[in-house]
């Protein structure tokens, strides 16, 4: 299972949801679906764009831990 831990880094950059949402060119509700582990899927480029905005790398925000999909 793939963990998104969007919210710890952008607690650490200390950026809200409506900014990052604006700066990446998506809905708060897109990314409040991604945040919240309820999306199946994530765009490389809205992944490269986060990572640009919060000045970070892929796995600060994707991790993996072995288990079953919660959404299957």
């Amino acid at each position: 299972m793939i963990i998104v831990n969007l919210d710890v880094m952008m607690a650490k950059r200390k950026i809200s949801s409506s900014e990052l949402a604006d700066e990446i060119g998506i809905t708060p509700a897109n990314l409040s679906i991604l945040k919240t582990n309820k999306g199946k899927a994530i765009r490389f480029s809205t992944l490269d764009k986060i990572c640009k905005v919060l000045n970070c790398m892929p796995g600060d925000i994707l991790e993996y831990k072995e288990g079953e999909y919660e959404n299957d």
